[in-house]
């Protein structure tokens, strides 16, 4: 049974005014609304909440500048790691501390962008998304410029935690603000798309890194990030706007958030989602923290040649982003891309645990790299589908669902992060063997609490 209609929601009140005329031409409202009870809503879904149910999302043509700006904030988080990476052999010997200890300011980072997701999230649907956003950017710029002039590991660490915690606005919002202006398979399109601006980041962030190791220390490349939350700061200030509306605001405090989230999680299909797109992070984050020491360290790699390699895997995620968003999406059930992405990064993972552990004799650098290739690849039609479905599921609580979302992957990425050192620098067998594992658990999670099969099964039922 399906109602449709037409609604249209006030962007010009005190709290979602629209912050100049350029603003007001990039974004134009379109309304057109549709609430059919899907068979993928339905299968095995407990109310979350026991709230009013809310109005249809609304679609929106949304310009390019404000395209642009929600890239660039998804961008936070990989300009925050991937720039660091090729100084943390140099963090290691200018701050006197073991590569375990250093990876630290990865995992605090990490954590931080974790848990401030779930402060963050429902701070947004309580406040709209522009006021939380502006803060934490704020935050981020002072956190990171003290971390440019920490005198110890300890210190460092703990900024890090600061710069993870203020940075988890950019990302939760960003994906809340998808939410709001998109549904369906409108709304995994144009998380492709912004795989495609944010996969940018990882490209040249680690070039950047280290081209600033040949001028200066890795103090600089922390000078850079401050320049980079400022820039972002004021171009978020100016140009993006706010885009949840008074009236479908939640009015509650931290009891109704905790309320929220609990009956999200009691949706058996939304976790299954959450946990599959939160270890398939984690498979790729054991990669993020383990490959300096794995191609500097084992196979002697220069900052730069590591900068080139990273970069050029980067490539491979943008690329196939693209192939998920533009061809596969919307001509193919977003389950079985999300199967076939399982499927690529556990055959990669279990092939770099072979070759790190000698059963194909001494192996250089390419083939490592070939693998790590293929899996980092693959994440783009894992990590952009998983969101989709899994926020498909809640129209009520965008921001807390999409903090939810990021929460689960960021911690499962920092617990996986220490394990990849656990054996020293001179092996790349824990790092596979963390891929690997995680990958699993991805697939298990998939199968056991998804159930795809079944979605589909329903949604053939309801179809005859």
């Amino acid at each position: 049974m399906s109602e449709r209609g037409r609604t249209t929601r006030d962007q010009d009140g005190p709290e979602g005014h629209i912050p100049s005329a350029a603003v007001a031409e990039a974004v134009t409202e379109t309304v057109n609304e549709e609430t059919a009870t899907g068979a993928a809503a339905t299968a095995d879904a407990v109310p979350p909440v026991p709230l009013p149910v809310p109005p249809p999302t609304a679609r929106r043509s949304v310009g390019l500048l404000v395209t642009l700006v929600l890239g660039g904030l998804t961008a936070v988080p990989p300009l925050s790691m991937d720039m660091y990476l090729p100084a943390l052999p140099e963090v290691t010997d200018a701050l006197h501390a073991s590569a375990a200890t250093v990876q630290l300011t990865l995992t605090s980072c990490l954590a931080g962008m974790a848990l401030g997701q779930l402060v963050v999230g429902p701070m947004s649907d309580k406040w709209g998304r522009r006021r939380p956003l502006i803060a934490g950017l704020l935050v981020y710029i002072v956190a990171t410029a003290v971390c440019a002039f920490a005198p110890t590991i300890e210190l460092l660490v703990a900024f890090r935690l600061l710069q993870g915690l203020a940075g988890a606005a950019g990302i939760v919002i960003a994906r809340a603000v998808v939410r709001d202006l998109y549904d369906g398979v409108d709304m995994a399109r144009f998380f492709s798309t912004l795989m495609l601006i944010s996969g940018v980041a990882p490209i040249i962030a680690p070039l950047i890194g280290g081209q600033v190791l040949r001028i200066t220390d890795w103090r600089g490349v922390f000078y850079i990030l401050t320049a980079v939350g400022v820039v972002l700061t004021v171009v978020v200030w100016r140009m993006l706007p706010e885009t949840l509306a008074p009236e479908h605001r939640h009015s509650g405090g931290t009891v109704e958030a905790l309320r929220t989230m609990r009956g999200l999680l009691a949706d058996r299909v939304f976790t299954g989602y959450m946990l599959t797109g939160g270890f398939a992070f984690a498979a790729l984050f054991a990669y993020i923290s383990a490959s300096p020491f794995v191609v500097q360290e084992i196979y002697g790699a220069s900052p730069q040649t590591y900068s080139i390699l990273f970069g050029v895997n980067s490539i491979g995620l943008v690329a196939v982003g693209q192939i998920n968003g533009k061809l596969l999406v919307g001509r193919v059930s977003l389950d079985k891309v999300l199967s076939v992405g399982l499927a690529i990064i556990t055959t990669a993972s279990a092939a770099l645990l072979l070759m790190a552990s000698g059963v194909f004799g001494e192996v250089g650098l390419v083939p490592i790299a070939v693998g790590l290739f293929v899996l980092m690849s693959a994440m783009t039609l894992c990590m952009p589908n998983t969101n989709a479905l899994a926020l498909m599921r809640t129209r009520h609580a965008a921001g807390s669902a999409s903090a939810l979302l990021g929460t689960s992957s960021f911690l499962v990425g920092a617990l996986a992060t220490p394990l990849v050192g656990i054996a020293g620098e001179h092996t790349a067998v824990p790092m596979a063997v963390v891929q690997l594992a995680c990958s699993l658990v991805a697939v298990g999670c998939f199968v056991g609490l998804c159930r795809p099969w079944r979605i589909q099964a329903d949604a053939k039922g309801v179809a005859s």
